[in-house]
């Protein structure tokens, strides 16, 4: 029985983790996860998905604030685990617990490396615009997803999809993968290959500027935004100096000489918007300033909203 020890934070990470746990040919001896973070409005305490899977099955929880130098750090190196196993953990990995276990330490990422090394690889495959994203199993090294990869294994995006979709996707992708790659892992038949440097790209963690529609974008630009901050923390915009998040749209296959950010269409069910590039967009879910969610015909029922209104600055 190989002894592994497991270290990931999001929802991502369960089912990778549960596959782990119910491979008999493995005995995950501790889970490392982010400390419990306080949540929602009212701020309660609440633990990490992973650390909830892991204590139903009763399996040891550390949870260092920062791992380097942690006595948690050497309770891992004193359990001299044969491999250790990341997915979307969320924090550094000090050199000296990558190169202690048997088989090293591999990390399940969600993205085709090199592209997107760093934090949000999801967001940034829709925000480009990517046709299809998927998963990396690599050896860890010190420098962030760097290391050799082990196995990759791809998936469409498709225009429906969004953040929110495509993390499900590659959770139940990567769990796939990883289970498929560790019987070469244990038996030494596994090969690796180094990554292309020329074609690196980064995802670093989306920031509060991202978050604000640039209406000088093109329509596809401004789709994908929406989209890769779905469903959280959305997009947004201004209008009459309101925050107003726009949830869902629609490019349309029709060009306007308005200005960006001007309202070009105003109807019952229709609110369409000047972009960048003389490309027009439909607003078809967003959320108002203290107001929940709700679809366009909902929202300009009660708006007060005219042609050549101006969204933005």
């Amino acid at each position: 029985m190989h002894k592994i020890v497991f270290m990931g934070t999001p929802y991502f990470s369960v089912p990778i983790l549960q596959a782990l746990i119910e491979d008999e040919s493995i005995k995950v001896a501790a889970v490392v996860t982010q400390p419990d973070r306080k949540v929602g409005r009212k701020q309660i305490l609440t633990p990490s998905p992973v650390k909830e899977l892991a204590m139903a099955h009763e399996i040891l929880v550390l949870q260092p604030e920062k791992l380097s130098g942690s006595a948690e750090m050497q309770q891992i190196l004193d359990m001299e685990p044969d491999l250790l196993i990341t997915a979307a953990y969320g924090q550094y990995v000090p050199t000296k617990l990558l190169k202690a276990p048997k088989y090293r330490a591999i990390n399940v990422h969600a993205s085709l490396l090199p592209k997107y090394r760093g934090a949000a690889p999801i967001h940034y495959a829709v925000l480009e615009g990517e046709d299809v994203t998927g998963i990396t199993i690599m050896y860890m090294e010190k420098v962030m997803d760097a290391g050799n990869i082990i196995a990759q294994r791809e998936i469409p995006i498709t225009a429906e999809d969004d953040t929110g979709t495509l993390f499900e996707k590659l959770s139940t992708l990567g769990r796939d993968l990883l289970m498929d790659t560790l019987p070469d892992i244990f038996s030494g038949e596994n090969a690796s290959i180094e990554q292309d440097e020329d074609k690196v790209s980064f995802s670093p963690m989306i920031t509060k500027e991202q978050e604000k529609i640039d209406w000088h974008k093109t329509a596809s630009e401004i789709s994908n935004l929406v989209r890769a901050l779905r469903p959280a923390p959305g997009a947004y915009t201004l209008i009459d100096g309101d925050r107003f998040k726009i949830w869902d749209t629609e490019v349309l296959d029709q060009e306007t000489s308005k200005k960006p950010g001007t309202i070009v269409k105003l109807n019952k069910g229709e609110l369409y918007v000047a972009c960048g590039d003389h490309t027009l967009l439909s607003l078809k879910e967003v959320q108002p300033a203290g107001k929940k969610r709700m679809n366009i015909e909902n929202y300009l029922t009660g708006a007060d909203l005219k042609v050549e209104d101006q969204f933005g600055e």
